[in-house]
């Protein structure tokens, strides 16, 4: 008998070292794929043989049709939920800006500034389903905290007139206030992002429209100041069913998630990048004269904008693919189908319904539109990231 080389044996014991995951991928991942592909052109209940269908699970899950003279979609939930997914991402920007603000915090040399950093990355070792329960009660119309807080304090104001309207006038400013700066932030952003094109803005036009959306702003609450101070009373005294209306149920999961995720992994990533800048070009910005503001626009921010470009990604990645806990724990998916999201369709059509052949059909299609937005990610990042 031949006795095998030595690089033979090597190559069958790095082939048997291989082969329990490639035979692990092959059933978990790539098989179950292509099946799933193909189970998109049929008609599957699993309790009866797949019927072969072409393109007819896609065109009732995207096509419209007419009907009383007007468009409507084959399938309206769907694209109710696609709106509810979208909607509901609309708090990664703000989750990004509120991680990269607690990262400078925590980026402080101070005593105990490590006990800071686990508190603020506690919620994101926390059980999951057991936090959700808890902010399901927290959020309870009658025994919630929230709602007996507002109620508390709603009952204290509104007791005396000249506090009630000071109230009012100091819950006007805050609010202009916030949508100024949410409006300085967005042309900020469109400002930066136009230098990176090379388009230069005309001078004083980053004045002139602070000034000008500033001045609307409190226009319009000194015009609707007496409709401002009797929906601020009405707030206080019945707090809105916060899960329970469709209004307050998406919002209400935005703000909760931003709660879990601003001390989350993007906290430390972004922790990691600020500590990877080098201290050399804070110094050269300090003899040229940079104040902080000055620095963080100048050095910080291109710095971390690898790390921030990657956030972005994955962010809009996960967005698309998340929302079916929170909607299984807390909502069920309602009100009236308005904190369903794409994934959660999905699993209700997969195994609520047993409709396989529709469920992979979406599966593919969200697949597909989280390609295409990466890969247009991708193309702008490429523009607008700084990498050393």
């Amino acid at each position: 008998m031949k006795r095998l080389s030595y690089k033979t044996k090597e190559a069958l014991a790095a082939y048997a070292f291989l082969a329990p995951n490639f035979l692990g991928f092959l059933a978990f991942t790539s098989i179950p794929v292509v099946v799933s592909f193909v189970m998109a052109f049929t008609h599957w209940n699993i309790f009866k043989q797949p019927i072969w269908v072409g393109l007819e699970n896609f065109k009732n899950l995207l096509w419209f049709h007419r009907e009383g003279g007007r468009l409507v979609p084959n399938d309206p939930f769907f694209w109710q939920y696609v709106y509810n997914t979208v909607y509901l991402m609309a708090g990664i920007p703000i989750g990004m800006a509120g991680s990269l603000i607690v990262a400078l915090m925590m980026n402080q040399r101070m005593r105990g500034i490590v006990v800071f950093r686990t508190i603020y990355f506690l919620p994101t070792v926390c059980s999951g389903v057991a936090l959700l329960i808890l902010w399901k009660y927290l959020y309870n119309s009658d025994i919630g905290l929230i709602n007996k807080t507002i109620r508390l304090v709603g009952a204290f104001i509104y007791a005396k007139k000249p506090l009630a309207i000071g109230a009012t006038v100091f819950a006007a400013l805050i609010f202009g206030i916030v949508i100024i700066g949410l409006i300085a932030a967005l042309l900020a952003f469109l400002q930066w992002l136009s230098e990176k094109i090379r388009f230069t803005w005309p001078e004083g036009l980053f004045r002139a429209l602070m000034f000008a959306s500033g001045a609307c702003i409190f226009i319009l609450i000194g015009i609707y100041g007496r409709a401002f101070y009797n929906a601020l009373s009405m707030f206080f005294a019945e707090p809105p069913d916060w899960l329970g209306t469709v209004q307050w149920a998406k919002p209400s999961l935005i703000l909760m998630s931003l709660w879990g995720g601003l001390g989350g992994y993007n906290m430390i990533l972004y922790l990691a990048a600020l500590q990877g800048v080098p201290s050399s070009y804070y110094e050269a910005a300090e003899i040229d004269g940079a104040g902080p503001w000055q620095k963080f626009w100048a050095v910080t921010w291109p710095m971390i904008s690898p790390t921030t470009f990657f956030i972005l990604v994955m962010s809009i990645i996960g967005g698309f693919q998340g929302g079916f806990m929170i909607a299984n724990v807390m909502t069920g998916g309602g009100p009236a189908g308005s904190t369903t999201t794409i994934e959660y369709y999905l699993y209700q059509t997969a195994f609520e319904k047993f409709n396989m052949g529709y469920a992979c059909s979406i599966a593919w299609f969200l697949f597909a539109v989280i390609l295409v937005i990466t890969l247009l990610t991708w193309k702008l990042g490429g523009k607008v990231v700084t990498y050393e």
